[in-house]
């Protein structure tokens, strides 16, 4: 599915751009593909199981999987992580932000394989970033911003496209669908840590936010940061 003109959403089960298990949602994140002069720049990269169909979804669009040269990661749950070490057997590099980093390259809990049924496959992570730190990537200016409490290495990644501010929030947010927050079973989920990353982030204004599961948020972002604020002051105080 075309976002704006170069910016793609591959994967993602809630609203069927890709399937995992009958029965089974949020089993496989939203991933985001950026197509750059340089080559693409993916963002998470979903369970494992479905990477064949984000290929083939990539392909519809004139998109080479043998194009892929970055990913970044949102944070380390097995539905956003998943599928890395694929990436990685291909030469991809992986950006993440060091509690990633470290989650992923041990395979542990905070990986969230047990929710899944599932064994996470360990990955190495190639470049660490931290938070309010900015970088270029084929070209493309892209800001960290480290939002714990889903998780401790919850990760939106902000940047400019087409005229538009987009960013790229994980689960930071929960889907219309289903609640304000990302799910709270994590084992670094933090509620503490999580409100304070939402009194940030409502801070923030956006044109597009593009979410890990459900639908895209086209208009007036920051209304949904600050709804979820709201809950979460309201419900964990």
């Amino acid at each position: 599915m075309q976002v704006l003109k170069n910016l793609f959403q591959v994967g993602g089960d809630l609203n069927g751009i890709t399937f995992d298990q009958p029965g089974a949602l949020w089993n496989d994140a939203n991933s985001y593909v950026l197509k750059t002069a340089q080559g693409l720049i993916l963002f998470d990269c979903g369970c494992g199981d479905t990477m064949e169909q984000i290929f083939a979804n990539m392909r519809y669009w004139d998109l080479s999987p043998d194009d892929i040269r970055v990913c970044f990661l949102t944070h380390a749950h097995y539905d956003h992580a998943g599928g890395a070490h694929l990436l990685k057997e291909r030469g991809v590099k992986f950006i993440a932000i060091g509690e990633t980093a470290d989650a992923v390259a041990s395979g542990d809990e905070r990986c969230c394989g047990y929710l899944y049924h599932k064994i996470f496959q360990p990955v190495t992570v190639d470049q660490l970033v931290v938070d309010s730190q900015r970088l270029t990537v084929l070209g493309v200016e892209i800001e960290v911003m480290h939002l714990p409490g889903h998780s401790r290495g919850c990760t939106a990644f902000l940047f400019n496209w087409e005229q538009k501010r987009v960013v790229i929030s994980g689960d930071v947010i929960g889907t219309l669908l289903s609640g304000d927050f990302g799910w709270s079973g994590s084992i670094d989920f933090d509620k503490t840590m999580y409100t304070e990353s939402l009194r940030r982030f409502a801070k923030v204004d956006t044109d597009l936010m593009l979410p890990g599961h459900g639908m895209i948020y086209f208009h007036k972002p920051r209304r949904r940061v600050e709804e979820a604020l709201n809950s979460a002051l309201m419900q964990w105080r």
